[in-house]
């Protein structure tokens, strides 16, 4: 190493300190102020001197980096230990933006962009490091409850800008590579913040009441509270809380970011949870979903079939029965749909009978009504007894899903017929008083037959009609007609039509919908006359009428995948109007299937079809002459006939679990309706000749209202 100058050598009261650099000031001298105290003054000092003193000091080795350039200012107004001569040199390095290095006893300066490429003490997550002041090391944390990732953009401005912190996700570590007393402050930053969330959720075990009732009774209070302490139009986290009841246990879950309000949760839990002195509590229980009427039908067999003990926790004596079932009391109403039900009075049981105890007040029977005007259950019974009824209940009464079924009816019918015929007659001897010879050839119906086109030229059916007329014959009873020579009719007649019925149906889960769109039409059944006797009763008949057109009945059941069972009666039926004139009545006809299939939700299913062709070809022909090569088609009438029908029904069930899909479903239903009548309207408009009568319009469809949530919504059980 080269130096300027070589300096003065200072013999002091106690060591020897030797530096080498460029002329120091006269104050800029290190002086020993007794065996472990040394005066460091310093005034811009070559770094390159200050490292050779400091190196005697020290007794440490120094390799410097040939970017390491500048002077120093260290002044200490009081000596100083020994000790800390080191410490005091670090730091005036970094303040020059310098950092030492340690490597196999060897101190690195070297610029401190670079420090943090070179190797450094490495210390894991269960080490401490050792060391202090500005020395560079490198540590390892490791975080228990917070994200790494998410605690460097906190950690980032408190360390140096050339070194480094890297957060690995996979095991959610830090490596931190900055000086060894600003990694003392990051650990104990780390350590503040790694702590246990409160929001992480607590439980809440009950020994007495019901989780379910607990969790609704204190969830609408702290929610009320919410309300009030909040700012009109703002939110405040730390005042929110979730309280989930957990039947099984029987216990509440509890998450909030605010400990203060758990805190006052297990306070209010405690003073709720507490035993009451009579066995046979009165609770009222209201239903949200679920008929009251048949959940208590439901409890009650539980108990008959033996499942009371099954149900019960062992500090409870056992139920062995139940009473009887629901009955109505004579003399009452029953409420229109539910039979059985008196609209003004509940639904009485047996009381629940305990075995092997005498009748105390901590034995005491227990009931169970149903009052069908609120839909809500009565319950007398212990605690436990009801708090296992209460769990049924929760599950029972849960919001049961809905299917909306589109149904597609689609009949295709395309008919060909076909007629030719020649037809010949001579009638002119007819009023002749000689004898004289008549005849001819006659095929078809009234409006096809020579004969009856000449009484009654009017009466010629569709087609082509052709004849030769020799003028007109009188014959007795009938009068005069046309003396037709010669008739040729010719028909060709397609005829095609294209039906499609689309009803649709919304019913609940496993309950039987049913839809009919058709007439109601009489059908006589029998009648009763007499004639000819002196007193003739009044004649009568008996009709039964009949729902003829498209019907279809489903009952439908939701499995646990999103499969559909549905139970399925389909029908299309019409009046034939061949018999509309029938003295026994109309014939009508009928298609229906009825089966039991599986579709998945949003699936297309064809539960049936009918595919019908019929041909038909007719000739009619004079025997021999008909049979002749060429001149037989003078003799001859031909029809031919092909129907073909195509009737297929398609079924598309759409599973509809909450309340915001029946609205879609809804919505979109009634701006289609509404939609047509909108063209109708725009069709019967701009007329100047009838007057605007006006159409009806459905009135535009006003927002729906949010669905409240479930804790504001569900009626709390009243003890």
């Amino acid at each position: 190493m080269k130096f300027s100058k070589c300096a003065r050598i200072a013999i002091l009261s106690v060591g020897i300190l030797f530096a080498c650099g460029r002329a120091w000031p006269a104050d800029a001298t290190p002086r020993a102020s007794g065996g472990d105290v040394v005066t460091l003054n310093f005034v811009n000092a070559d770094i390159e001197g200050v490292v050779k003193a400091v190196g005697e000091i020290t007794g440490k080795n120094f390799l410097l980096d040939p970017r390491v350039k500048g002077t120093v200012n260290i002044i200490s107004a009081k000596p100083i230990s020994r000790s800390l001569v080191y410490d005091v040199f670090l730091s005036a390095l970094r303040l020059q933006g310098f950092a030492v290095v340690e490597s196999r006893g060897i101190l690195k300066i070297v610029p401190e962009s670079d420090a943090k490429l070179n190797p450094s003490p490495t210390y894991g997550p269960d080490e401490k490091v050792r060391g202090t002041g500005d020395q560079i090391r490198t540590q390892v944390f490791t975080l228990k409850y917070e994200s790494a990732v998410q605690i460097v953009p906190i950690l980032r401005p408190l360390i140096t800008p050339n070194n480094t912190i890297t957060a690995y996700a996979n095991n959610n570590t830090l490596v931190v590579t900055d000086y060894a007393s600003n990694l003392q402050r990051i650990e104990k930053i780390i350590d503040s913040i790694d702590q246990p969330s409160s929001s992480d959720g607590i439980v809440i075990p009950l020994k007495y009441a019901s989780a379910l009732d607990i969790a609704q009774t204190v969830s609408r209070l702290f929610a009320e509270q919410s309300q009030v302490q909040a700012s009109p139009g703002a939110t405040d986290a730390m005042q929110k809380i979730v309280i989930v009841a957990d039947t099984r246990s029987n216990s509440l879950l509890a998450r909030s970011d605010n400990p203060s309000r758990l805190a006052k949760l297990r306070s209010l839990v405690s003073l709720l949870d507490t035993p009451t002195s009579a066995a046979g509590n009165m609770h009222v229980v209201f239903l949200k979903n679920a008929e009251a009427v048949k959940i208590a039908e439901t409890l009650r067999a539980i108990y008959q079939t033996g499942g009371a003990s099954a149900l019960q926790r062992p500090a409870t004596p056992p139920i062995t029965a139940l009473g009887a079932s629901l009955a109505t009391p004579t003399g009452t109403s029953t409420q229109p749909g539910v039979p059985g039900v008196s609209p003004t009075t509940t639904q009485m049981s047996t009381p629940l009978s305990f075995s092997g105890q005498p009748q105390t007040a901590a034995t005491a029977p227990g009931i169970i009504q149903a009052d069908a005007a609120t839909n809500s259950i009565i319950i007398t019974a212990p605690d436990p007894i009801y708090n296992d009824l209460r769990a049924v209940i929760e599950k029972l009464d849960s919001r049961r899903a809905q299917v909306y079924i589109e149904a597609l009816i689609v009949e295709v019918n395309a008919s060909k017929a076909a007629e030719f015929g020649v037809q010949w007659q001579d009638l002119s001897g007819v009023n002749s008083n000689n004898g004289q010879a008549f005849g001819g050839t006659n095929f078809g119906g009234p409006g096809q037959n020579i004969f009856g086109i000449a009484q009654n030229p009017a009466s010629s059916g569709q087609g082509l009609s052709v004849g030769v007329i020799k003028g007109v014959v009188t014959i007795p009873g009938i009068g005069q007609i046309l003396n037709m020579g010669l008739l040729v009719r010719a028909l060709q007649q397609d005829t095609s039509a294209n039906i499609l019925s689309t009803p649709t149906l919304l019913t609940t889960d496993n309950e039987e919908a049913r839809i009919v769109v058709g007439q109601n039409l009489p059908f006589i059944t029998g009648q009763y006359a007499l004639s000819g006797a002196a007193t003739t009763p009044t004649p009568f008949q008996t009709i039964q009428r009949q729902d003829v057109g498209v019907q279809l009945r489903i009952k439908p059941q939701i499995s646990a995948g999103g499969t559909v069972r549905l139970q399925i009666y389909q029908e299309v039926s019409s009046v034939d109007p061949a018999s509309a004139n029938n003295s026994a009545g109309p014939t009508t006809n009928k298609r229906s299937v009825e089966s039991l299939v599986l579709v998945d939700d949003g699936q297309i299913a064809v539960i049936g079809g009918l595919i019908q062709d019929n041909v038909s070809d007719t000739v009619s022909k004079v025997p021999v002459l008909g049979d002749l090569p060429l001149l037989g088609g003078l003799f001859q009438y031909k029809t031919r006939a092909r129907t073909k029908s195509n009737l297929l029904v398609f079924l598309r069930p759409t599973v509809l679990r909450d309340g915001k899909q029946v609205n879609s479903v809804a919505t979109e239903r009634y701006d289609y309706i509404r939609g047509e009548q909108e063209k109708s309207r725009a069709l019967g408009a701009g007329s100047h000749v009838l007057p605007d009568v006006g159409s009806p319009l459905l009135p535009p469809l006003p927002p729906l209202p949010p669905i409240p949530p479930a804790v504001e919504a569900a009626p709390t059980a009243v003890k």
